[in-house]
């Protein structure tokens, strides 16, 4: 079509979108350029701003390494990321969820840990957290055999890939629920980090005026065949930021129970007090058993 106005643009484009084989993508495509072209008209979009638009494009591109990826942290910046996983989970989004987002730190090859282990793996200052977890279906059974990685940032707010003062693989690990669907073990009690804000993402929120620390959280990525992946985070209640994530992704069925011990630990004397106590359900759902590609190496 030779274009004579505004209206032909959209036509002729939706025309080229419609010629898509794949009956799926065809109707993302075409979803897609009814929006974006009613964004650009809706906000009379200036060439200046297309421009500078592009940039950015290729800036987030540039900033994602093998250690970042600037990518889902925009996504999930934009509340994208956390209205993926409620569409796709509760239930179509009418019901709780222990899914969550999968955060732009998760690894592969986790080592493995038994069951009452700890996951330090180099000297990590801190007070000592004891984590117990259940791993349960739809109905309530417990799951056993599930493989359930955690990882979590540092007391001083690192992940170990960003802290060469942290071993390999530090606070990261991979256990196996046994037969009542748990699985437990002892690190230290993590706390609210920023996000990384010397990019694209920074200067978002640094025009909103938002502030950039996430609450403190506990990662889970749990596998069993016959189930869907499970990807969760359970937060810390008591942080100053928990209803303030720039991540959006903090739901009332993530929000774990964190409770604090003054006095000594019952059984292990080398704890210390204060020392902390967090058990945690999570609920798996039968499905496809996919793993995410790792958003680093």
């Amino acid at each position: 079509m030779i274009i004579s106005d505004l209206d032909d643009v959209n036509l002729d484009a939706l025309a080229a979108m419609a010629r898509t084989e794949d009956p799926r993508l065809r109707q993302i495509l075409i979803a897609l350029v009814k929006h974006l072209h009613a964004f650009v008209r809706e906000v009379r979009l200036t060439e200046a701003e297309f421009r500078a638009a592009t940039a950015v494009v290729n800036e987030i591109g540039r900033l994602s390494t093998d250690t970042h990826n600037e990518t889902v942290l925009l996504a999930g910046s934009l509340g994208v990321s956390s209205l993926v996983c409620l569409l796709n989970n509760g239930v179509d989004g009418s019901a709780e969820t222990s899914q969550s987002l999968l955060g732009p730190f998760w690894r592969l090859h986790s080592p493995r840990v038994p069951n009452g282990g700890s996951i330090l793996r180099s000297p990590t200052p801190g007070e000592s957290l004891m984590v117990t977890g259940r791993v349960v279906d739809a109905s309530g059974a417990p799951i056993e055999g599930a493989e359930v990685d955690v990882w979590h940032a540092s007391p001083l707010g690192l992940y170990e890939n960003h802290d060469p003062d942290q071993a390999e693989m530090n606070l990261r690990g991979k256990f196996t629920t046994d037969a009542d669907g748990r699985f437990w073990f002892s690190t230290v009690k993590m706390v609210g980090y920023p996000i990384r804000t010397g990019g694209v993402v920074g200067r978002l929120l640094k025009a909103q005026n938002r502030q950039p620390k996430r609450p403190a959280h506990l990662h889970a990525l749990i596998v069993k065949p016959g189930y869907k992946v499970l990807i969760s985070q359970v937060y810390d209640p008591s942080d100053p930021n928990l209803e303030d994530d720039p991540q959006f992704g903090v739901t009332k069925a993530l929000v774990g129970a964190f409770v604090r011990h003054d006095e000594p630990h019952p059984t292990d004397p080398s704890i210390r007090p204060p020392w902390h106590a967090l058990d945690h359900t999570y609920v798996m759902h039968e499905g496809e058993t996919v793993l995410p590609v790792p958003p680093i190496k």
